[in-house]
């Protein structure tokens, strides 16, 4: 299997003017993203709801800005405050796509999809995988659960919600501030504003702080996973080595610039996005430590070896974020 990576354009981040066909493209783009949300605001198209408290995480560009760690975050804060929350995703890049699916720590990622099945592993919740995330809000529901967590939809607009967070890349932000194709926007800039929380990630060791109106969301990455079992060790024994590192995530830049800054020499490995791994992507030739993401590892399990380690993320927010969202909600 090949392991070229699906770069985004160069345009999308380094200033350089797109195309003259992207950037008409983008403008067809914008209009039918315009019209959309009219018919749905004018009731035109209909949404849909449940009887619970809904709360979608979302973002505004394509590719990942760390959604799964907050969601995890979101729904082991939820479950403290004595809450049963569940989880409704649409499972990118599922084999049967088609099908919904009640998802656990053992279901297979290529049924389940790897972002889903990595939530269910972290947080033991109930986590429903559908097209239609009004269907899996309302089995979710049905479930015995009282606040419905939306993995991944802010563009979902059938779905009625109650609170909305996008989440930001802290280090690409909106890119050129273009919408798709001539940048990486999947809907304006502005629509951020309509959300009543907007999370900045700041990654694990970045410098840099969120600005009006944001919360910070630092990552902690301290410690890596044996894939086969066992106790995890500090990050910290692997500096001064070398190691591959593995990422098939949106930015797998992030994940090597982490680990560097750990003091581990990265032999860089970078897949596309949702990568579904064979046993033959992780063979490097030489025998070297691997730390992928959690992401990644999901999808690895069924192949790994004695030197394959997970690492995993959890996010940190401020505890005024967790006051602010607990209480608009109580009010719903």
């Amino acid at each position: 299997m090949s392991r070229k990576r699906l770069q985004p354009p160069g345009y999308w981040f380094d200033g350089s003017r797109p195309p003259l066909p992207a950037r008409l493209l983008a403008e067809a783009y914008a209009g039918a993203v315009a019209s959309r949300r009219w018919l749905y605001d004018k009731g035109l198209l209909r949404r849909g709801g449940v009887d619970r408290p809904v709360i979608v995480v979302g973002n505004l560009i394509a590719g990942g800005s760390g959604k799964t760690p907050l969601v995890i975050a979101l729904v082991e804060r939820l479950r403290a405050a004595g809450r049963t929350p569940g989880v409704a995703s649409r499972g990118y890049g599922r084999a049967q796509a088609e099908d919904a699916l009640w998802v656990d720590a053992g279901t297979d990622p290529r049924r389940g999809g790897d972002e889903p099945v990595l939530i269910a592993r972290r947080t033991g919740a109930k986590v429903r995988v559908d097209r239609d995330r009004l269907a899996a809000a309302r089995a979710l529901v049905a479930a015995g659960c009282d606040v419905v967590v939306c993995d991944d939809g802010l563009q979902h607009y059938r779905l009625r919600r109650d609170l909305e967070i996008e989440v930001i890349d802290g280090r690409r932000r909106y890119g050129n501030g273009l919408l798709l194709p001539a940048g990486p926007l999947r809907e304006p800039a502005g629509r951020g504003g309509d959300c009543q929380f907007r999370v900045v990630n700041l990654g694990a060791d970045e410098v840099g702080e969120a600005g009006f109106g944001e919360w910070s969301m630092r990552l902690r990455v301290d410690r890596a996973q044996p894939l086969q079992g066992g106790r995890p060790c500090p990050l910290r024994t692997f500096s001064g080595q070398r190691v591959h590192a593995v990422a098939g995530i949106g930015d797998p830049e992030r994940f090597f610039a982490t680990l560097r800054e750990h003091g581990i020499a990265v032999v860089p490995h970078a897949f596309a996005d949702h990568h579904r791994y064979v046993a033959d992507d992780l063979r490097f030739g030489s025998d070297l430590p691997v730390l992928m993401t959690e992401k990644d590892a999901v999808k690895c399990l069924p192949f790994a070896g004695e030197r394959h380690f997970s690492v995993p993320a959890t996010a940190e927010l401020p505890e005024a974020f967790w006051i602010a969202l607990l209480d608009r909600l109580s009010h719903l």
